[in-house]
């Protein structure tokens, strides 16, 4: 049965259809996959994989035996261009389907064990130049999780060997370490600081990842169930928007960049065992870690790194998909930026010195997990050949698909159609169709360079730290970071200048193809226009970012009278609260706000800033040092805080989603011109009214030449 539908599956991708037969195919199919998409259950989602991987399969066919010109050396090499770039695009693609084919989503296992038996945990929490302002709510979360103190070991690792942070450490109670040395960056920190440590576990958060106060109760039980597991890793979630969610005003109403992978591909990987070390919110045990040698230190992702190793050696992992921390989000694009060439970097130099394609201890399905997420940092070459390859057509005349148009429409557009409806059903909660086209178009030209130096010099690189906690006070665009797009802009816009000049003059046979090539180049202008919305960055002053929440809570005036109140947002220095009635606070008068820790109620003063009818805003006065550990105990650090994160977005609507993205990139133009100087602003506007002027002596009369038979050749060149 299985041999004799691989063997149908063969013959429907390789069999050679005219053009009639390849439509009624492919509609056939549409159709299809349309009434599937509406059926419930994983295995409606299996048949759409299916059905995928058979109009991509057939695609990739049609490219590799009917489509380049091996007898024009300029169109044999574009074409071989953009077919390594499909090839890339389509593996990635087969891959994926492959790691999210069943996820697991991993519930928490009790502990089975009495208090007394619970082991030694130690809780690092590495720094170096991160303000202790963003330090100090991790650590005092640390200090309220729910495990025996005596039990509980808390490390301050600071690499900058600052004497404040040491003070700090004294002050709170937790221990300090700094090292003589900074060779190896954090991995070279936490190696530091594992040869001091004495516990059964290590516990591992980045300095702004605030923990609450479960996570060891939700996370330990397993490793009593698996005396295998090394690993488990919980999401990375961050309470304050990314560039991406600030610059283009979407915090909460699109998932952000990091969804799709902590909210799928993590439980994909945790039902094949390849669940990696994310670097973050992680417990490892001890005895696994020292077995691999410590934190692995041969490349800038150390944590991938180090899950590799311990696959290898034939531990287990675990993913539990729910936030037990949350940090901050890079404040800036070009922070963004660079710390996603590191992952690039770090990940193409694993892939280079630590194959797991290669290699012993690995199972098959593990091996194609980790090529997966390696594979996808290699995406920057491929996206650039994707915003440029029509050009080369309208520009240059190379034939990049030699086919007619409508057999290129026929091949490729139900690729497309069926991938993007696949993705849609599977990722639609975590990743809205289209947006990758503008997260990958942000980072390509950044990724591209390190990623293929890295294939050829793995050992080429270093170590940067991500910046956490700054502010922008002023919006303005990037610049810098944004000229890479602005030359693909301009580049596409030449190609549109050119496909407008060939529609008036060139050989009529040809309007099919360029008119194919100028809808390419228009959706790679709004793709484009969405990178230049991107690096719009908007002010962000606020220094302690709010959360949303609905939380009890009451107020009490000098006077002694308690009112209920109902919490709609906190920050490390102020809180949002909703009162029942509106005339029960005066601006500037001070107050106690009073919340509850489990059975303890504890009281922080604060000052009334702002009223809004039955909303008010507080300040927080000046805290002591167990005031403010209990404030963070009771907000950031609650075991509920962000127990709604898997619920806040809608599904997908494809179409919607492809009309946000246009009309995003249309605004990243508007606001272009918005920041331009004036005499550029006034030159842009120019040239537009130029371009219309020039389109108007196009020649409106219907052309007559196309189907003449002289023209033939050109047509199936075109």
């Amino acid at each position: 049965m299985l041999l004799g539908s691989v063997l149908l599956a063969l013959l429907c991708i390789s069999q050679p259809f005219d053009l009639q037969t390849q439509l009624v195919f492919v509609m056939v199919l549409w159709v299809l996959a349309m009434a599937v998409r509406r059926m419930p259950g994983r295995f409606a989602s299996l048949l759409m994989i299916m059905l995928s991987l058979l109009v991509s399969c057939r695609y990739l066919w049609w490219r590799y035996s009917s489509t380049l010109n091996w007898d024009d050396p300029l169109s044999l090499f574009f074409g071989l261009l953009l077919l390594a770039a499909e090839t890339y695009a389509w593996l990635v693609l087969v891959l994926g389907y492959f790691q999210s084919l069943w996820p697991l989503h991993r519930q928490p296992t009790p502990l089975t064990v009495p208090p007394a038996e619970w082991p030694v945990i130690d809780i690092m929490v590495p720094t170096y130049n991160e303000p202790l302002s963003v330090v100090k709510p991790t650590i005092y979360a640390a200090l309220g999780i729910d495990w025996p103190r005596d039990k509980l070991n808390i490390y301050l690792l600071d690499d900058g060997d600052r004497p404040s942070f040491r003070a700090f450490a004294e002050e709170a109670g937790v221990n300090y370490i700094a090292r003589p040395t900074h060779e190896h960056a954090k991995a070279g920190n936490l190696n530091h600081a594992l040869k001091q440590a004495r516990g059964e576990f290590v516990a591992i958060f980045d300095c702004d990842h605030v923990p609450t106060r479960t996570f060891l109760q939700l996370t330990m039980g397993w490793f009593f169930k698996d005396k295998k597991l090394a690993m488990l890793q919980t999401p990375h979630h961050f309470f304050s928007p990314d560039p991406f969610e600030r610059n283009l005003g979407r915090f909460g109403h699109t998932p952000n960049e990091g969804s799709l992978f902590y909210g799928l591909l993590q439980d994909g990987n945790d039902m094949w065992d390849a669940t990696f070390f994310c670097g973050s919110c992680a417990v490892i045990r001890r005895s696994a870690l020292d077995e691999v040698g410590g934190i692995a230190v041969e490349t800038v992702t150390e944590d991938a790194h180090t899950s590799l190793r311990l696959h290898r050696l034939g531990y287990t992992s675990a993913y539990i998909r729910i936030p037990q921390a949350a940090g901050l989000a890079t404040e800036s694009l070009s922070a963004h930026i660079g710390q996603r060439i590191r992952w690039a970097r770090g990940m193409v130099q694993i892939f280079r010195l630590d194959n797991p394609l290669l290699g012993k201890g690995l199972k098959l399905t593990q091996r194609l997990c980790y090529a997966n997420a390696m594979l996808h940092f290699l995406s920057g070459i491929p996206r650039l050949i994707f915003l440029t390859a029509p050009l080369a057509f309208l520009l240059l005349h190379a034939y990049i698909i030699y086919a007619p148009a409508l057999a290129i429409a026929l091949y490729m557009l139900p690729h497309m159609i069926h991938a993007n409806l696949t993705n849609s059903r599977i990722q639609g909660k975590y990743r809205y169709s289209f947006w990758s086209e503008v997260y990958e178009s942000v980072l390509a030209w950044y990724i591209a360079r390190p990623t293929t130096v890295a294939l050829f010099n793995p050992h080429k690189g270093t170590f940067n730290v991500t910046a956490k906690g700054g502010l922008v006070e002023q919006s303005h665009v990037d610049w810098e970071i944004s000229r890479p797009y602005l030359i693909l802009v301009l580049l596409n816009f030449c190609g549109l200048i050119a496909g407008g000049w060939r529609l008036a003059y060139g050989d009529g046979a040809e309007i099919p193809t360029v008119i194919l090539s100028l809808g390419w180049v228009l959706f790679n202008m709004l793709i484009l226009g969405g990178a230049i919305a991107v690096a719009v960055e908007a002010r962000q002053v606020r220094q302690s970012h709010r959360v949303d929440i609905a939380l009890p809570a009451a107020v009490k005036r000098r006077d002694g009278h308690l009112f209920p109140c109902t919490v709609r947002d906190y920050s490390d220095g102020g809180v949002g609260i909703e009162l029942r009635q509106d005339d029960i606070l005066r601006e500037g008068e001070p107050i106690t706000l009073l919340l509850r820790q489990g059975q303890r109620e504890c009281a922080f003063p604060a000052t009334v800033r702002r009223r809004f009818g039955t909303g008010t805003g507080l300040q927080l006065g000046a805290l002591s040092r167990e005031q403010h550990i209990a404030f963070i105990q009771c907000t950031f650090a609650r075991a509920d805080t962000w127990a709604r994160w898997q619920e806040e977005f809608a599904r997908d609507k494809p179409m919607a989603s492809l009309t946000d993205v246009l009309a995003l990139g249309w605004s990243g133009f508007q606001s272009l011109l918005d920041y331009l100087p004036s005499p550029l602003a006034r030159l842009f506007v120019g040239m537009s009214r130029l371009l219309a002027w020039l389109g108007s002596f196009i020649p409106r009369t219907p052309r007559t030449d196309t189907l003449l038979p002289g023209s033939e050749r050109a047509l199936v060149q075109s």
